[in-house]
């Protein structure tokens, strides 16, 4: 527990029970800012500076692919590690660490002059933006939140689909009037800016923190050994016990895949739009549908998710992916483009929105960081392959069908697997509860 934030157990009449104001309302804004906060990292963020930058350093599409994939792979590998020190020391010291890292690469990355430095600029805006911000996001809530934990999820999401509709407007503005260079300046210090107070003043790790019980209860459960959340509530599995069950494999695979697939998709939207005769216009109107179809059913789903099985909605998003995929192959005007559109924001809003609370109601919160790492560094390193095998089919073969024909089938056998994905055995859950925080030892 951070030191302030036990200073605050003194004063929680007036954080939260005087008041009758749960802190977790305030937590659920916080961390949508942070995952708002990781839109420089993001390849709808980055997109926009590809050309610019692209001509600035004098590199060719193809060195500047290159320099994308790299960076991502390499950005992939520590997220696992940013996942267990926040299960160690906390999610707001390691936040505050990140936030301030985060910014120093943007300036980094406005200062390049080669490929190699850009590679590096990549590693780090991949791995801190929606590698770590992402994930210290995503664990957030699920330490405040339990009934109502997919409903909290949606909402967080939310942000992140009207971001997608309103930060690549934002970068272009700031690159038409200050370049490409002083644009990610000015992201870097207004992320710090912003985001840094926030946490250091507003944010806290459990309702413990503000003399508060989970979901804003009466606080009376009998509470875990590391005094933070209940017993009942601070439970888990441990990673190794975490990767010998099939409903992580399961959930996993069609979490890679819907990475994989989307990166490829949005990476190459315009030239495979153009294969069918259409406009980069057409490009940016199925953004925009998307994005708005994301944000309502990213909340859909994740009200969905609280009253009904994970494993059926993670069915019917996959089966979505391949029918909205199917939509684009077969592409040949606007309305089908936005009916594509429209399809890929619906499944995969319905496809995380079931999947963001199930990691924590399946496999518990007491080693949510690296469980959730783990994930995190597969769904990264496999979202830079997506555009890579995109961009080789189409040189081989002449266009972009083949690839898109694959990724219309492959979710297809995962979306018939996922119907199987059960909670662990509840005898596991319960053994997992029996074992004192303290006991339970972080390396597995």
């Amino acid at each position: 527990m951070d030191p302030p934030a036990a200073d605050l157990k003194s004063e929680n009449k007036v954080t939260g029970q005087r008041r009758g104001i749960y802190y977790g309302w305030i937590m659920l804004p916080l961390a949508m800012a942070t995952l708002i906060a990781s839109s420089p990292g993001q390849t709808f963020g980055v997109s926009v500076f590809n050309e610019p930058l692209r001509l600035s350093l004098g590199l060719t599409h193809g060195q500047l692919a290159a320099a994308y994939m790299f960076g991502t792979l390499l950005g992939a590998i520590p997220i696992s590690f940013i996942g267990r020190q926040s299960d160690r020391h906390g999610l707001r010291r390691v936040l505050m660490v990140v936030v301030s890292v985060f910014s120093g690469a943007c300036l980094f990355l406005s200062f390049v002059q080669g490929w190699i430095m850009l590679v590096i600029a990549f590693f780090l805006l991949r791995m801190l933006g929606p590698g770590a911000l992402g994930l210290l996001s995503g664990n957030t809530l699920a330490f405040w939140f339990d009934r109502r934990l997919g409903m909290v999820e949606g909402m967080r999401l939310v942000g992140m689909a009207l971001a997608m509709a309103t930060i690549p407007a934002l970068n272009l503005w700031l690159v038409s009037h200050w370049g490409w260079r002083g644009a990610y300046q000015i992201l870097g210090i207004g992320t710090w800016l912003l985001l840094f107070p926030a946490i250091a003043l507003l944010f806290r790790n459990s309702p413990a923190d503000v003399g508060q019980a989970v979901d804003g209860q009466d606080g009376s459960g009998q509470r875990s050994s590391s005094g933070d959340l209940p017993s009942q509530i601070f439970w888990g599995l441990t990673l190794s016990e975490t990767l010998r069950t099939m409903s992580f494999w399961i959930a996993a695979i069609g979490t890679v895949l819907f990475g994989l697939i989307h990166t490829a998709i949005f990476f190459c939207l315009v030239p495979i739009l153009q294969e069918r005769g259409l406009s980069a216009g057409d490009a940016a109107a199925m953004l925009t549908v998307f994005a708005v179809c994301l944000a309502v059913t990213q909340l859909v789903g994740g009200i969905l998710a609280d009253i009904m099985q994970a494993s059926y909605l993670m069915c019917g998003g996959l089966v979505g992916l391949a029918a909205s995929i199917w939509m684009l192959l077969l592409a040949d005007g606007s309305a089908m483009v936005l009916l594509a559109g429209a399809g890929l924001g619906v499944s995969q809003g319905i496809y995380f929105g079931a999947t963001h609370p199930m990691w924590a109601r399946y496999f518990g919160r007491r080693h949510l960081g690296k469980i959730r790492g783990t994930l995190m560094t597969m769904m990264v390193a496999s979202s830079s392959m997506g555009p890579l095998f995109a961009g080789l089919t189409r040189d081989w073969l002449g266009s972009f069908g083949t690839s898109l024909i694959v990724f219309t089938i492959t979710p297809l056998p995962i979306a018939a697997f996922s119907l199987l994905a059960a909670p662990p055995p509840q005898a596991t859950r319960l053994e997992a509860r029996k074992s004192p925080a303290a006991g339970r030892p972080l390396d597995d």
